[in-house]
């Protein structure tokens, strides 16, 4: 319980950050509030009704009770004589003779391979340099992904694969990305636009853009009738009476609002359109127009604003390619601090900073270049990573600084055979989890099986071949543990001292 209470208040303080205000993402926001309130939960369901079944099994198991029917197992010689899905099923799973083993853990098949042939592989000299080299590419991969980090603006990711809106997207992309998507240009306040400053401020603002307006159409309709509106009265009757009657100019009809207050009209509110020219890269261009042209809304004396259903997805991903990497930093350094008030070995609280950050770096990268994006699904598979790398590497990395044997290969010998079946099992279990994933036809879904399977993957690249092979030659040393050793035998050498001295009253006095 003392383990389990530290990996559920480390979720809890990861997911807590993930559900702070540091996140800007309202998805990311809500799930970590969910799984908060599941991991307390799940954490006094284990204490109380777990760990009282788990009682109750090993009083069965001491009694030789069976675990499903609860009723006593029939002993060797009575199942020899039924058939055998009767011994299979009524069968405890030990022979007689070792039913008091001390440790049958010892026995099993993965204990046995990783003692008796991966340990020797995975530390001979000869495998070393290539797992040295292999971890350099890995990093090098990670560190160019992490270059190329693009946010999930892409609305694409958000949409079912088989959604007819993934193909219009897509033709969309294809044959006409060179513009951007149409933007609404809302002008919801009293303006004079017969005033010459008033024409000049919308020209600047709409400088770049093509534009679908019907202020610059009754512009031009004014200079080629020739008629003079530099006046309100002027410049809203020939709006009304002449340009909006004419049959080509009549869908402007619907982007201009009027207001009669007694004789006089005057215009509330009106709209116009910006089509912006952009390149290849589009989402970021209009990005960037977007973070233009809403300070100018502020600050300019026309009050505007700019929209486009599209922009809903651009802001809610604005920031979130800096977002996952800080949190996953204030995570790590939150780590560091709690783990100094419990150390164990100072040595190992470092080597489990390093382990997790180069496992965060590494998801990050690869799915990166997996064409993963940042989105909501991916920040959150980058806030678990941090978990799931702690809860496996650590118990590996503490038994290593812990062990007393002579060398530090020996050591992680050791440590591998102790905990690297537990290990491996839980990461291929989570793996073999992922696979219904794969038949989910959605684009959200195919993002969570990738970062799931890259956060196992690195994990388990981690934990039996990277920290198997780099703690071999780097601290902690293990000098101290030896001269220990040395001093205890020769105090076991050691002959006592023993002094005889005749006595003619008793026969020998020590």
């Amino acid at each position: 319980m003392v383990t389990y209470t530290m990996t559920s208040s480390l979720y809890f303080i990861t997911f807590g950050m993930g559900a702070s205000p540091f996140t800007n993402i309202e998805a990311v926001k809500v799930f970590c509030q969910n799984m908060c309130v599941s991991i307390l939960l799940n954490y006094f369901y284990i204490f109380s009704f777990f760990g009282s079944c788990l009682v109750f099994a090993g009083q069965l198991e001491q009694n030789r009770y069976h675990s499903i029917f609860c009723c006593k197992i029939p002993s060797a010689e009575y199942l020899d004589r039924k058939p055998a899905w009767f011994q299979m099923v009524m069968n405890d799973g030990h022979q007689q003779t070792s039913h008091h083993e001390t440790d049958p853990y010892q026995h099993h098949f993965i204990q046995h391979f990783l003692r008796e042939h991966y340990n020797e592989w995975v530390t001979n000299i000869y495998v070393k340099p290539f797992v040295v080299i292999l971890y350099l590419i890995y990093a090098s991969f990670s560190f160019m992904g992490c270059l190329q980090i693009s946010d999930g603006a892409n609305i694409i990711n958000l949409l079912a694969s088989d959604s007819p809106s993934v193909s219009y997207a897509t033709v969309q992309q294809k044959y006409f990305s060179n513009y951007s998507p149409v933007i609404g240009f809302y002008v919801y306040e009293p303006l004079e636009y017969w005033n010459s400053s008033v024409q000049e401020d919308l020209r600047k603002l709409c400088s770049g853009f093509t534009t679908v307006s019907w202020v610059d159409q009754y512009y031009q309709y004014l200079k080629a009738s020739n008629i003079s509106a530099s006046n309100k009265s002027d410049f809203i009757s020939v709006l009304q009476s002449s340009f909006l009657k004419k049959p080509e100019f009549q869908h402007f009809r619907n982007d201009i609002i009027f207001s009669k207050a007694g004789d006089e009209n005057s215009i509330i509110a009106s709209r116009l359109y910006l089509v912006a020219r952009t390149s290849r890269d589009k989402q970021k261009e209009v990005i960037e127009v977007l973070e233009k042209l809403r300070p100018l809304s502020l600050s300019k004396s026309i009050r505007f604003i700019v929209f486009n259903p599209s922009f809903v997805f651009m802001d809610h991903y604005s920031l979130s390619v800096t977002v996952p990497v800080l949190i996953a930093g204030f995570s790590v350094l939150l780590l560091l601090i709690l783990t100094f008030f419990l150390v164990i070995h100072p040595l190992g609280n470092f080597w489990l900073i390093l382990s997790v950050t180069s496992i965060e770096l590494g998801v990050l990268g690869l799915m990166t270049l997996w064409n993963v994006d940042m989105d909501c699904v991916s920040i959150l598979c980058l806030i678990y990573t941090l978990n799931f790398a702690i809860d496996h590497c650590a118990p590996l990395l503490y038994t290593f600084v812990l062990a007393t044997e002579h060398t530090r290969t020996q050591c992680i010998k050791s440590s591998l055979q102790e905990h690297g079946t537990a290990i491996l099992q839980n990461i291929t279990s989570f793996l073999i989890g992922l696979v219904p994933l794969l038949f989910v036809p959605s684009n959200l879904t195919f993002t969570l099986f990738k970062c799931l399977l890259l956060t196992g993957g690195c994990t388990l690249l981690h934990c039996f071949v990277i920290l198997p092979v780099f703690l071999t030659f780097f601290p902690p040393s293990k000098k101290h543990h030896k001269k220990k050793k040395r001093a205890k035998r020769k105090e076991r050498e050691e002959v006592e001292c023993i002094e005889i001295q005749e006595n003619p009253d008793h026969v020998t006095t020590v």
